[in-house]
């Protein structure tokens, strides 16, 4: 076996053991893109080894995507595949776990016509809707894990030729998914105890706010009533502990959908659906961005905001420090999967159900939007981190402690 298919493996198994933390007789439904396969078959091989029942992948095809904007009809693009997402809602409300590999092309619709690309990206947000409320609710464990595709590779390797690229790309993908080292899981264990020490610190300190500044950026995000900090491993509602994100570096909760209040601009490129939005910089009043712009992608950002009224107010905010070792690697990676986790980050739309206190356990709809939970068609994350950014945490008396110094903790 070679080095590659050997980690290949690793990454297989940490995603399933790991990320899913997949119970004997559960089902799984895993999305992938097409260049994928070879590592959707390894996790199918792991699911099955950890007693799966049932494994379900739904593979995409650029090309194909690509087709529908090239060809289709104009009314088409108002449409969504909404038996699909109603059919992975079910299968996750009755126990499935859920997995995706990214890997898309960053520019894949980079060309097309913004309006159709809109109106498709918020036909499928409302289809998929019910499905994301069950991830975003943590009802049932899941994660996302990513595979190096010639595309994406291309991206972030422009110089390159495409089968160095390539990879590269994987390269940096082992490195930070934890699988480079002979006990990726034991790797694993170990980061998830520093990250559960930096969320039970935030939560003793109950601040009511973080104050960013920054080059471009005066940003105050106030906390949701009854916050928690969440990191690293997770206990779903189904009692199955996972981590979401492979890899991840960073500690979040959930912003008042009405206290966010300042200007800020983000420090790293967006890759939206195939589009890439980059020189992002708005305004919030009382939690609502008022004002937006881009260098490239302003329409599609318009749009975007413009989803429904939960789109232009935040459902997440996230503290990661600059030093980590994505941000170290100095790449940048045009995946949200990726380049979140090398600087702190907000996310327009949908909140976490999650980041309350006790897990936000008993929680109704009106409980969470009474505590400022945001509630959207989209979650959508976005950096606003760098070595030049500090933090503070606001206390709820309205006195400011330092947090992060130049991108980096304060202990």
């Amino acid at each position: 076996m070679s080095t590659h298919d050997a980690r290949l493996d690793r990454l297989a198994e940490v995603a399933v053991r790991v990320g899913l933390g997949l119970r004997p007789g559960q089902e799984l439904v895993m999305t992938a893109p097409l260049e994928a396969l070879p590592l959707a078959r390894r996790i199918t091989v792991q699911a099955y080894k950890a007693g799966a029942s049932v494994v379900t992948t739904l593979l995409a095809d650029d090309q194909a995507t690509l087709a529908r904007f090239e060809h289709g009809h104009d009314d088409a693009f108002d449409r969504a595949a909404g038996w699909l997402y109603e059919g992975m809602a079910s299968a996750y409300r009755g126990g499935a776990a859920r997995l995706a590999i990214s890997g898309d092309d960053p520019s894949l619709l980079a060309g097309q016509d913004p309006d159709k690309v809109a109106r498709a990206n918020r036909a499928r947000s409302k289809a998929y809707m019910p499905a994301l409320e069950q991830i975003a609710n943590f009802a049932t464990n899941w994660t996302i894990v990513s595979a190096a595709t010639p595309a994406w590779a291309r991206t972030v390797f422009p110089e390159l030729p495409e089968d160095e690229a390539v990879a590269r790309l994987w390269d940096a993908i082992f490195s930070a998914s934890r699988v480079d080292g002979p006990d990726p899981v034991g790797a694993w264990e170990a980061h998830n105890r520093a990250l559960s020490d930096r969320t039970r610190s935030l939560n003793e300190r109950r601040y009511a706010a973080l104050h960013f500044r920054g080059p471009g950026t005066d940003l105050t995000v106030g906390l949701a009533d009854d916050h928690e900090w969440c990191g690293g491993a997770t206990t779903a509602k189904n009692g199955i502990t996972c981590n979401a994100n492979i890899p991840t570096e960073e500690v979040f909760t959930t912003p008042h959908k009405m206290r966010v209040q300042g200007y800020v601009s983000a420090t790293k490129p967006l890759s939206y659906q195939g589009t890439l939005i980059d020189g992002i910089a708005v305004r919030f009043e009382e939690g609502r961005i008022v004002e937006s712009r881009a260098r490239t992608g302003a329409d599609v950002l318009a749009k975007v905001i413009d989803t429904d009224e939960g789109a232009r107010r935040l459902g997440e905010v996230a503290l990661v420090p600059a030093s980590s070792p994505i941000s170290a690697s100095g790449l940048l990676f045009c995946n949200t999967l990726y380049d979140e986790n090398a600087a702190s980050h907000i996310a327009l739309g949908q909140a976490y159900s999650k980041c309350f206190r006790n897990g936000g356990a008993g929680l109704s709809e009106q409980d969470l939007t009474a505590r400022g939970a945001n509630r959207s068609l989209i979650h959508i994350d976005w950096m606003i981190g760098s070595a030049e950014v500090d933090v503070d945490g606001v206390t709820p008396e309205g006195r400011s402690e330092p947090l992060m110094r130049r991108g980096e903790w304060v202990d």
